[in-house]
């Protein structure tokens, strides 16, 4: 795979997605998103891509923001459809049936926050700093970060941090619900992997269908019991179901296909 401003690597089955724009802290431009999008296409097409992490270049920033400068002379309509395309690639991101974890490897602000946010999985380092400071550019979250923010750590919070635009550290974000574990930089992708070989190990279908199902709360065109409850039911005629149910019964470890 080769893309303008990312670096990507296969490894053990998870396909690591670098953001490679060290010299302005990985911010995100119009390639970038298009870039995230088109890899995020690849990762549900190939089965053998099993899971993804997305991190960023360097070792001072994930993503600190949107690259302003494509910002400067937007109209209103314009800025409407950069929020909406930015938008559609992060749901593309936060739908994935394969589990995405971003790797927080220092700054996380505004699009940054959005993007780390729309992953499955969140590990920051220990120097990591999050936020939505868009206000103080007289703007605001664009790219989902009103909604996702308020899911992750409540009203009143998504409140204060996006307007004030305080930022917060790595223990912060893990207290807020923000972040799930905070490690060390050096071992940011060794807790990634971690998590993830326990993911391999589950049935692929089981994994995607449960992670639709968590979504479907915050979707407001659907009854999330009803989508638990027909996923459930799609469970059952896998091949997979039979050899859980069977490998339980005789107390040996599953060997899951995805089929």
């Amino acid at each position: 795979m080769s893309f303008q401003t990312l670096f990507t690597k296969l490894e053990d089955h998870t396909l690591i997605i670098t953001i490679n724009r060290p010299d302005v802290l990985n911010a995100l431009n119009k390639q970038v998103i298009n870039d995230l999008d088109a890899v995020m296409d690849r990762v549900y097409k190939f089965p053998e891509i099993k899971s993804v992490v997305i991190t960023g270049a360097g070792l001072k920033s994930f993503v600190a923001g949107a690259d302003i400068k494509e910002f400067e002379s937007l109209t209103k309509e314009q800025a409407i459809a950069v929020a909406k395309r930015g938008q559609a690639v992060f749901s593309k991101i936060e739908h994935c049936p394969k589990p995405v974890v971003a790797c927080v490897n220092g700054f996380a602000l505004g699009g940054g926050c959005e993007l780390a946010m729309s992953c499955h999985f969140v590990i920051a380092s220990e120097s990591a700093t999050f936020g939505q400071p868009e206000v103080n550019l007289g703007i605001m979250v664009g790219y989902g970060g009103s909604q996702r923010l308020t899911q992750r750590v409540g009203k009143g919070r998504a409140m204060e941090l996006i307007i004030t635009g305080k930022t917060i550290n790595a223990t912060q974000a893990m207290n807020y619900g923000l972040a799930n574990y905070v490690v060390p930089q050096s071992e940011l992708l060794d807790k990634a992997f971690s998590i993830l070989r326990v993911c391999h190990q589950k049935s692929p279908i089981a994994v995607g269908n449960s992670i639709k199902a968590i979504n479907a709360v915050w979707d407001e065109q659907v009854n999330g019991y009803d989508v638990e409850a027909n996923l459930f039911g799609e469970c059952f005629v896998t091949d997979d179901c039979k050899e859980g149910i069977q490998a339980f019964i005789d107390k040996r470890k599953p060997v899951f296909k995805g089929h």
